[in-house]
């Protein structure tokens, strides 16, 4: 998933290299979540998404990308990293996105209900 310019600093210098290393060598190309993502269980208990390839359960093509699974992008131990299809990494992160866009508007001052 593409890095937002605001959250470059937060990435180390080398993070193109390490995460290839996680999607292609250790991954070796395919996602590598094992259905902790919440999707429906995954086939032979690993997702079966290969980059490049059309996702097996959407038929869009496969880019993988790596999840950090605290959230936390200056972690970047490999036990913290999983490289992902873009379903599984979206599903992965979805609770953390809702409590983001959470913060994010009560920082704001909508709180995203309705003002009378």
């Amino acid at each position: 998933m593409p890095i937002k310019p605001e959250n470059r600093a937060l990435y180390p210098a080398n993070w193109q290299a390490i995460s290839k290393r996680i999607r292609f060598d250790r991954g070796a190309g395919q996602c590598e979540c094992d259905g902790r993502c919440g999707a429906v269980p995954h086939d032979d208990e690993r997702c079966t998404a290969v980059h490049g390839q059309p996702h097996p359960h959407t038929g869009s093509k496969v880019v993988l990308t790596t999840a950090h699974l605290d959230h936390d992008p200056g972690n970047c131990d490999d036990a913290n990293l999983m490289g992902a299809c873009q379903r599984c990494h979206l599903n992965y992160d979805k609770e953390h996105h809702a409590n983001s866009r959470r913060a994010s508007k009560a920082a704001a001052g909508t709180g995203g209900g309705c003002n009378v």
